[in-house]
């Protein structure tokens, strides 16, 4: 059984380092996910952060203050991110948008540079995929996912696909780097190396263009997984280098900081982000995970009927953001959950809001749950206080990726 968040030291890691492994400046410590090297953090930036904010326990295995630094960095100012690891899938022709209809429940069918965060069922309205739809064309859509369910979310599209050859499905993430600039200070950044137009009118939050940033050409969505303002920059991956270094470069003098998949987890735990395998499984189903506003029920999708039939029969549990009194007590998930002496959940996933400054965690609580109830969660034995809270926990309003 291996313990929380251990690295394989062999069997060979075959997706490459991208264009961080380049910038030795600044120093990127990786960890590997589904055979790809990640960058974690970046341990020049951990001069920038506290020692003293370390958790006990596994938690702090792994653990640096560069995770801090950029984290409140990002929140400050600005951070880069290399995401070229998140699966991405094309899938196209002329049925295209009458399958990805079908299988989920939000509306893709949109027009052309509509992005949607949408969630695929199965026949009980459980959430077997979650992920991001791009209309990148009339019959070409992207499908932007997790590192480690790209194989998955193929197989799921794969098997419910025509076979009539109206649709053609491929995996194309090793085809284009994706970097990602987040943060207040984004738009003054991307503005010196676009011809574009970055205001809200002409790019709207949960939209795609095709633009150029300095010499690259790419595909640029405002989207966030950390609830600040910024874009994802889909190019080439060719262009990769020399994309990161235009950006590196005239990010300085806006407080730019190159920042890892570390931090993206504290921010979108704050920020009350979901992950699929944990938070939302296929025995999930989406009022019970807080996202019945991606639910069109007036269109037609699979697992419909199951879907609007447990939500008629009555939602029992649902899924709560919680947060612990302990500063250096940490949950990573599975831990149990206890109101009143009873348990009644375990923990989903957690980490540390370096914002709100406190342990967060989620966890499915039943329903009648209020707001402000007394907790604890249990860590190697301990009994650790909190409360139920209510989520997001950072930006309620999402006035911030609205900006």
């Amino acid at each position: 059984m291996p313990f929380p968040h251990r690295q394989r030291s062999a069997g060979g890691r075959c997706g490459c380092r991208r264009c961080t492994a380049g910038t030795p400046q600044q120093q990127a410590h990786f960890s590997e996910k589904s055979g790809w090297e990640r960058v974690d953090y970046y341990q020049n930036n951990m001069y920038g952060g506290d020692d003293f904010m370390q958790p006990r326990g596994w938690a702090g295995m792994g653990w640096s203050p560069a995770i801090v630094a950029e984290h409140r960095g990002t929140r400050a100012a600005a951070g880069l991110f290399d995401e070229s690891s998140f699966a991405k899938i094309e899938v196209s022709g002329p049925g295209a948008a009458k399958l990805l209809s079908w299988l989920c429940d939000n509306d893709v069918d949109r027009e052309v540079g509509s992005v949607t965060y949408t969630q695929a069922l199965n026949s009980r309205g459980g959430i077997e995929c979650d992920f991001t739809v791009t209309r990148l064309e009339e019959q070409v859509f992207m499908i932007v996912t997790g590192t480690a369910y790209g194989s998955r979310d193929l197989t799921w599209l794969r098997r419910h696909a025509p076979d009539n050859g109206s649709v053609r499905i491929t995996d194309i993430t090793g085809q284009y780097t994706c970097f990602a600039l987040w943060g207040p200070n984004s738009r003054d950044i991307l503005a010196q190396l676009t011809p574009a137009a970055l205001d809200n009118e002409a790019f709207p939050y949960m939209t795609a263009r095709q633009i150029t940033v300095g010499d690259v050409p790419l595909t640029a969505q405002r989207v966030t997984f950390v609830g600040e303002l910024g874009w994802e920059f889909y190019a080439s991956a060719e262009y990769g280098a020399a994309l990161w270094s235009t950006l590196w470069e005239y990010g300085q003098d806006h407080g730019l900081i190159a920042a890892g998949y570390k931090a993206i987890d504290s921010m979108r735990l704050e920020k009350g982000y979901r992950l699929w395998g944990s938070d939302l499984t296929p025995d999930h189903n989406p009022f019970e995970a807080g996202l019945g506003f991606c639910v069109k029920k007036d269109k037609p999708f699979l697992g419909q009927e199951a879907l609007l039939t447990a939500k008629e029969r009555g939602i029992t549990r649902r899924l709560r953001c919680l947060t612990l009194n302990e500063p250096h007590a940490v949950p990573l998930g599975g831990e149990p959950v206890r109101i009143g002496g009873e348990v009644v959940g375990r923990v989903t996933s957690g980490g540390f809001g370096y914002t709100v400054d406190k342990p967060i965690a989620f966890a499915y609580l039943p329903a009648n749950t209020p707001i402000g109830a007394d907790l604890s969660v249990e860590l190697f034995g301990e009994w650790v206080n909190g409360v139920v809270a209510r989520d997001p926990l950072f930006d309620p309003k999402g006035e911030r990726v609205r900006a």
